[in-house]
C-alpha cells in the first residue's frame, strides 16, 4: 500500500485505506513527515483521553506567517491545561447549550428562507445554495458579525481551514497568515465597538466574561471569535454536504428519513460517523505513554484517524453501511476527552434541521451529479459542489 494522505487517490475516498491500515497497520509511521498515525477506534478514543498528550506550539516562521501562528496559539483547541482549562471555562459561559437552544427558530427560518431562494428553479447546489450560508448566517449572527462582512470573513476563513491540512506549500500559509492578520484587525475594530455598545451578540459576552477576575486577553479574545467563525462553519458545512450525499446514494435511508422524520437526531449522529467532517486531529506526547504495544516518547506527534475509527468494525456492526437508526453511535467526529468539541450541540442542532427541513420539503431530491468532487482538503473533508434536483418548484 502506498499511504500519502496527500494524494488525489486518498483524498477521493480515504476509506479503502482505513481499512488496509486498521487490519494490517494499526499504529503506522509516516516516514515522509516522522507522524504515526492510530486508525482503530479504541487506540484513538484511549489517546484523547489521555492526559499525557497535549498540543504544542510553533513559533519560528517566516514573517507574512507569523500572524498565523500567533492567532493559532491562542485557540483554544490547540491550549494545553492550565490555560485551556481557563479558556474553556470563560468561553462556556459565553457559549453555552442554553444559548444554542435559543437559536432553533432562528435556525430554522435562515433554513426556511434559503430553500424559498431555491425553490424558484427544480435544481440546487446543496453546498452553495445551504451547506454554506445556513452555519455562516448562524455562527456570524451569535457573534454580531454584520451581513455586509460575511463574504469577507468566508473568505479568511477558507484560507485559515486550508492552513490545517497536511500541505507543503509555503504560499498556503502565506495567504493563512495574511487572513490572520487582516481577521485580527476586523475582529479588533468590532470589539471596539461592543466595548461602547454591547449587544446581545457572542462577541458582546466574551468582550464582557469573567471569572474570578480573570478574562480573555486581547489576543485571546481574536483568536477565539476566529475560531468559532472557522469551526462553526467549516465543519457544519462538511457534515450538511457529505450527510446529504451520503443519504441521496443510500436511497431507502432518505426514504426513511422523509417518512420518519422523528429519526434526524440519530440520522445526524450516523451522518457524522459515516463521513465524517473532520477526519483527522492531531496530538503531542507529553509524557511517557504507550498505545497498541507501541511506546511513544515527549516530542513525538500521533495523529488520530477519526474518519477510521467510526468505520471501524470492532465497534460498529456493518460500518461501511449508513443506518440512520443506529443505536449506539458512540463515534469520535467530534473528538473526546478536554478538547471535545465545544460547538457539538451548535452542529447537531444545524443538521437535524437541515435535514429534517430538505426530507419534509424535497422528499423526490435526488442528485443532479452522480461522482460530485470533493475538496482538495482532507483533514476538513468536504464537497466542492453538490447540485441536485427533483421535486423543487413544487411546495410541499
Amino acid at each position: 500500500m502506498q499511504f500519502d494522505p496527500r494524494s488525489p487517490e486518498f483524498r477521493a475516498n480515504p476509506y479503502p485505506y482505513y481499512d488496509l491500515l486498521r487490519q494490517y497497520a494499526p499504529v503506522f509511521l509516516w516516514e515522509d513527515w516522522g507522524m504515526t498515525f492510530l486508525s482503530r477506534h479504541e487506540d484513538c478514543q484511549t489517546l484523547l483521553r489521555d492526559d499525557r498528550v497535549g498540543h504544542g506550539t510553533y513559533m519560528e516562521a517566516p514573517e507574512q506567517q507569523r500572524p498565523l501562528l500567533e492567532m493559532q496559539s491562542n485557540w483554544l483547541l490547540l491550549q494545553n491545561p492550565p490555560d485551556h482549562t481557563r479558556l474553556r471555562g470563560l468561553v462556556h459561559k459565553a457559549f453555552t447549550p442554553r444559548m444554542v437552544e435559543q437559536l432553533r427558530t432562528t435556525i430554522q427560518t435562515i433554513t426556511d428562507r434559503l430553500l424559498d431562494s431555491a425553490q424558484a428553479n427544480d435544481e440546487m447546489d446543496i453546498i452553495a445554495d445551504l451547506a454554506y450560508p445556513l452555519p455562516v448566517t448562524v455562527i456570524a449572527e451569535m457573534i454580531g458579525v454584520p451581513e455586509a462582512d460575511y463574504d469577507r470573513f468566508h473568505g479568511w476563513s477558507d484560507a485559515l481551514a486550508r492552513s490545517l491540512d497536511l500541505v507543503e506549500d509555503e504560499a498556503i500559509y502565506n495567504r493563512a497568515g495574511d487572513a490572520a492578520a487582516e481577521f485580527t484587525t476586523y475582529l479588533r475594530e468590532l470589539a471596539d465597538r461592543r466595548r461602547v455598545e454591547p449587544g446581545q451578540d457572542l462577541l458582546s459576552a466574551l468582550v464582557a466574561v469573567e471569572e474570578e477576575g480573570d478574562r480573555l486577553t486581547e489576543a485571546e479574545l481574536y483568536a477565539t471569535c476566529a475560531l468559532l467563525l472557522v469551526a462553526g462553519h467549516e465543519t457544519t458545512i462538511n457534515l450538511i454536504g457529505n450527510g446529504t450525499l451520503a443519504l441521496l446514494q443510500n436511497r431507502p435511508q432518505w426514504d426513511l428519513l422523509c417518512a420518519q422524520p422523528e429519526l434526524a437526531k440519530t440520522a445526524v449522529e450516523e451522518l457524522l460517523r459515516y463521513d465524517s467532517p473532520v477526519q483527522l486531529t492531531s496530538r503531542l506526547v507529553m509524557q511517557p505513554i504507550t498505545i497498541g504495544e507501541q511506546d511513544f516518547q515527549p516530542g513525538q506527534f500521533v495523529s488520530v484517524m477519526l474518519g477510521s475509527a467510526n468505520r471501524d468494525t470492532a465497534v460498529f456492526a456493518n460500518a461501511d453501511q449508513l443506518d440512520i437508526t443506529r443505536k449506539p453511535n458512540p463515534h469520535l467526529a467530534f473528538g473526546a476527552g478536554i478538547h471535545y468539541c465545544l460547538g457539538a450541540p451548535l452542529a447537531r442542532l444545524e443538521g437535524q434541521i437541515a435535514f429534517t427541513t430538505l426530507s419534509r420539503r424535497f422528499p423526490n431530491l435526488r442528485l443532479a451529479d452522480p461522482t460530485p468532487r470533493y475538496r482538495e482538503n482532507y483533514i476538513l473533508r468536504g464537497l466542492e459542489a453538490l447540485p441536485v434536483m427533483g421535486g423543487l418548484s413544487r411546495k410541499v
